[in-house]
């Protein structure tokens, strides 16, 4: 994956949860780049291998923290404007 689609994928795991509160599928990537679900995976992957603060529930194709974020819910939770729907890291 070149590094321009790097930062594409990397923005749009970001904004998804943002506005969501939860980190995408890698089925939304590929839907958000007009792309397969395989080789939307494929971005997933390759993005949870470099050396950010990111990854994987184990053995799964499921995001488990994106810094600052984390999918799944603990007790460091995000309130903004009222709204909690944000777990940290």
């Amino acid at each position: 994956m070149d590094q321009t689609q790097q930062d594409k994928t990397y923005h749009f795991i970001m904004e998804y949860f943002v506005k969501w509160g939860r980190a995408p599928h890698f089925t939304e990537i590929a839907k958000a780049f007009s792309i397969s679900p395989d080789d939307g995976k494929k971005l997933l992957h390759e993005l949870m291998n470099t050396k950010l603060p990111i990854w994987l529930y184990p053995n799964t194709d499921i995001i488990a923290s994106f810094a600052p974020f984390h999918n799944l819910p603990n007790q460091y939770h995000i309130t903004i404007d009222g709204h909690q729907k944000w777990f940290a890291q």
